[in-house]
């Protein structure tokens, strides 16, 4: 007899299909970065890397909150059936993403050799910094969309408009970079400098951003007309007369937007602060040349790799935000925690065993993907897998306190970690001399400290005690020996078989090994299998396979 799923668990399956698309997009995303990378090399994907650090920082402080600001107060007043005043929230966003957006794409336009510069000290990165200046007004207003149907527990429409932007993305970055590479070498034959090649390169792999965005804007734009005849439905049986005015829409989406703003924006400007520590101390030690492409090796080969699974972290914040803002709107604390810790034993049972991996099978993923350099991101992810556990965490963390409306603690808790991170990285690089090993630990330190903060946080203002063994330990044991069976699996294999077939029956093998473990050990129960997207046909397999 089929257990039972709690109702409460639901923005799991919402929280799941978006993370599957998500994941699908950040592989989607891996993917076209080989034919990418391959056409404009490290040194191309420095600059593109360059020129993607300064418009996220520009994106996360201009727009980046909008869909986590305006899904948290429509949810709180869909909770109260307050329809009306939903809309109006949804409108006043719109308006600040207008102002915000384009705002910002003007200083990155007209700003972009400063920028380029001064910050990440690459000055042709400008090039690609430049192209990228449309897409920060488009993706403000795709991410008040966004955030407007997830606030009334609708995760698709992100979804789907998640995975069109990425195709239309991988497409046109491709097809661009090859194009503007190109261009770059005849430009660079005249100037005599080959460079050229590898920065207007860049510029056409971020050329697909804009395009990718523009196509999941405009899926958005139609589904939010055939939405709007429903919801017009539930504005006619809103009982509540009274609207709010756009002054105090604009007053709560500002003093909701400010700390997310500032939460986000310290949590992400570290890769940015990294990366130009790491460029100005290589000025200083004399190895301006390499640079670039050091730096394109750590942000494709290892960031990306890392970057999939944590997608789904911020899958389950984009879900489990709305969800749990109406929980702590109606008083339901005993849900809310109950939401807080399957969301964390769903994180951990996915992200465990992935950086294990991650760290097992790194060097045959990084050869099957990119050509070049393979030794230094096979070291690296073999080290640094272990940020995909404590990003995975913080990302959840961070999620959880903003959907129980302590949006500050957040902020002051990334200043503490930041801060810490930036010293641990100087040591790293100034005087022990580790290189990209010593911006992989400080990224570890500032992960780990992120998460150990809000959780201390999170325990004292909801009252909220994590289960260890189930959570933590288990996944954990499992994961030690699924990479352990997986390391002798692909050893045996690669002898007799191609990269892709061994790799991939590792890969397959490893999955079913860690599934049957966490049954026998008993760290998952019927219940929340069934909770998460396609669990019912996950508790079938393992009820033919006599699991349960």
């Amino acid at each position: 007899m089929p257990t039972k799923v709690r109702k409460g668990s639901n923005f799991i399956v919402q929280g799941g299909i978006l993370a599957i698309t998500g994941i699908i997009s950040r592989i989607i995303g891996l993917l076209y970065r080989m034919p990418l990378q391959r056409t404009i090399g490290d040194a191309g994907m420095g600059y593109y890397s360059a020129a993607f650090q300064i418009y996220s920082i520009m994106l996360i402080t201009s727009s980046y909150s909008l869909p986590t600001a305006v899904s948290k107060l429509v949810a709180a007043r869909i909770a109260r059936g307050n329809y009306r005043n939903a809309r109006k929230i949804y409108r006043g966003a719109l308006m600040f993403a207008l102002l915000s957006g384009g705002a910002t794409g003007l200083i990155v336009l007209f700003g972009a050799d400063k920028l380029a510069g001064s910050v990440m000290s690459l000055p042709k990165s400008a090039i690609a910094l430049r192209v990228l200046a449309p897409t920060l007004l488009i993706v403000a207003l795709m991410g008040v969309i966004r955030g407007y149907f997830q606030g009334m527990g609708s995760m698709m429409p992100t979804a789907i408009s998640q995975l069109v932007e990425q195709i239309i993305n991988a497409i046109v970055s491709v097809v661009a970079a090859y194009m503007l590479f190109s261009y770059g070498e005849k430009v660079g034959t005249l100037l005599r400098d080959h460079e050229y090649a590898s920065a207007y390169g860049a510029a056409g792999g971020t050329l697909g951003t804009g395009a990718g965005a523009l196509a999941g804007l405009l899926i958005l734009i139609v589904m939010l007309i055939t939405h709007n005849v429903t919801f017009n439905r539930n504005i006619s049986k809103d009982a509540q007369r009274h609207t709010e005015g756009y002054a105090t829409v604009f007053r709560v989406l500002i003093i909701t937007i400010l700390p997310i703003i500032l939460s986000t924006t310290i949590y992400n400007i570290s890769d940015t602060l990294d990366q130009g520590i790491f460029n100005y101390i290589m000025d200083l030690k004399n190895m301006s040349a390499q640079k670039a492409e050091l730096w394109g090796i750590f942000s494709t080969k290892y960031r990306v790799l890392t970057n999939v699974p944590i997608a789904l972290s911020s899958a389950l914040c984009s879900s489990m935000m709305p969800t749990l803002t109406a929980s702590i709107e109606r008083g339901e604390l005993k849900q809310a925690r109950y939401k807080v810790s399957i969301a964390t034993r769903f994180v951990m049972i996915l992200s465990i065993p992935c950086a294990v991996g991650l760290a097992v099978l790194g060097r045959p993923i990084i050869s099957l993907l990119f050509k070049g350099e393979v030794n230094l991101p096979a070291k690296l992810l073999m080290f640094g897998s272990v940020s995909v556990v404590f990003y995975s965490l913080s990302t959840l963390s961070n999620g959880v306190l903003q959907g129980i409306d302590k949006l500050r603690i957040p902020v002051r808790n990334a200043c503490i970690a930041l801060v810490l991170h930036l010293g641990v990285l100087y040591v790293t690089l100034q005087i022990w001399n580790l290189g990209l090993y010593g911006v992989v630990i400080a990224c570890i330190v500032f992960g780990l400290l992120m998460s150990i903060f809000n959780w201390l946080s999170i325990r004292k203002h909801l009252d909220y005690k994590q289960e260890i063994r189930r959570t933590f330990v288990i996944p954990f044991i499992a994961s030690l020996i699924m990479g352990a069976v997986v390391f002798l699996l692909y050893f045996i294999l690669s002898k007799f078989l191609p990269l892709i077939l061994s790799l991939t029956i590792s890969i397959l093998g490893g999955a079913l090994i860690y599934f049957i473990l966490l049954i026998k050990f008993k760290g998952v129960k019927e219940s929340e299998i069934r909770a998460f997207p396609g669990g019912d046909f996950l508790a079938q397999i393992a009820i033919s396979m006599h699991l349960l």
